[in-house]
């Protein structure tokens, strides 16, 4: 008996060690796909080097956008600005799971307690396959704290309260995790909880330019089906950086319920990954396009902005325009120029480019209750619709102040790409890694 028990031990042993490759190193195995599909509506931008900052020798911007060398890894990036129905979606979000959350309390089934191995979920999460009866007596009670109040309604439309609509979420402060003498440090010290109101300042219209008619623009402009394929603007960098971890959340959510692995972070673009995207593959150009020429061959614009003294209209467009009109540049990017100007993710510094590594450069601040505006300010880049054609150059820099939500100023994201190149998916040179 001892005898049977060993060989069926012995025999165990020995196919253990046939599945871990004999007896040598093989990694672990049944690993999942290291890769998956392009998402949709962005662009791959390869690895590359360029020369960050101006194109051209302008004396008096020289201190803050010195040119030097640098390089950028490959990155994902939207091929136009967000726009009204794609930031919609966010707010609509927020609202039903405002909703939900309310709800919760009349009818347990917008929860779910248990994952489905029957373990207790504490908290529990909210069910989005639960349909919200908007119009049932019982549900219009419960969710009517998310409605204006009757005072403050217009001709009684009962309509939702947007200030209501607050975005909770989290953060990890990896660089003050890496720090030397943080690493005994609890890892919940490093996790920054924020909340975001998330509806565009459509008043923006009106208080960016006194002494012009921009009411129709603030009444229609977020909601209007007409303008749902024009940039998004009237969002601060706050809104724009919730949104991107709202993205991260709302594809990570469906790719966890299919057994899939996390992709990686939505993030604004770093200033020097908008450039790198923005320039096309095209070094020292002034222009997305190239240039030194704003017009192509035709004499027709080729952007979005402000060609002439009191004329906005000669470049075909008003004020924003729908996203995608003119040419891309070299990349397959639209907008890089004009139209909207755009968030990216850095603090401005004069010093930046000084101080900055020629490593994928990034500077960031998370401002802290107290701080001086001028810690507050961050880096908006492209130009747009009201600007003349110097704020549409590529290396051109401007600020602007965080909590602060424009007309003219939109944003797109990135999404680091998960390696080094595309083509790295179908072919390598080792013989064992195929």
């Amino acid at each position: 008996m001892n005898k049977l028990i060993l060989l069926v031990f012995l025999a165990i042993l020995f196919s253990a060690c046939e599945r871990s490759g004999r007896g040598h190193i093989t990694g672990v195995l049944d690993r999942p796909d290291a890769f998956y599909a392009d998402p949709p509506g962005m662009v791959f931008i390869p690895m590359g080097s360029f020369v960050m900052g101006a194109s051209d020798q302008d004396i008096a911007y020289s201190h803050a956008a010195v040119s030097r060398r640098i390089s950028i890894p490959a990155f994902y990036m939207d091929e136009t600005e967000i726009t009204n129905n794609q930031y919609r979606q966010f707010v609509y979000w927020v609202r039903d799971s405002l909703a939900r959350t309310l709800l919760a309390t009349i009818d347990p089934e917008f929860l779910i307690e248990e994952d489905q191995d029957g373990n207790v979920i504490d908290p529990p999460v909210l069910n989005w396959r639960r349909a919200i009866r908007w119009d049932g007596l019982e549900e219009r009670e419960t969710l009517e704290e998310l409605y204006l109040p009757e005072n403050e309604r217009f001709f009684r439309r009962r309509e939702i309260d947007s200030r209501k609509l607050i975005y909770r979420y989290f953060l990890i402060d990896l660089t003050r995790a890496a720090r030397r003498g943080e690493r005994d440090t609890p890892r919940s010290e490093f996790v920054i909880e924020r909340t975001t109101p998330v509806y565009p300042d459509t008043l923006a219209w009106i208080h960016d330019f006194t002494y012009a008619y921009n009411e129709p623009m603030t009444q229609y402009y977020f909601w209007h089906p007409t303008y749902d394929h024009y940039p998004v603007v009237g969002v601060n960098w706050l809104q724009a950086r919730a949104f991107n971890v709202w993205r991260t959340h709302l594809l990570n959510s469906y790719r966890a319920a299919q057994g899939m692995p996390f992709a990686l972070n939505f993030s604004l673009p770093s200033e020097a990954q908008w450039e790198y995207a923005a320039r096309g593959g095209l070094e020292l150009s002034p222009f997305p396009w190239g240039g030194p020429y704003i017009r192509n061959q035709n004499g027709c614009f080729l952007a979005n902005f402000k060609p002439m003294r009191g004329d906005y209209v000669a470049d075909g467009g008003y004020q924003t325009v729908i996203v995608g009109r003119f040419p891309p540049n070299d990349f397959g990017l639209y907008d890089m120029a004009g139209n909207v100007a755009e968030w990216t993710r850095n603090a401005f510094d004069e010093s930046f480019y000084f101080f900055g590594s020629d490593m994928n450069p990034d500077f960031q601040r998370e401002v802290q209750p107290g701080d001086p505006p001028s810690l507050r300010r961050k880096v908006v880049r492209g130009g747009s619709w009201k600007d003349i054609g110097f704020f549409l150059q590529v290396g051109t820099r401007e600020f602007e102040y965080q909590d602060t939500a424009k007309s003219f100023i939109g944003f797109r994201s990135i999404q680091t790409f998960p390696g080094r190149d595309v083509m790295d998916r179908r072919r390598s040179g080792s013989h064992v890694y195929r």
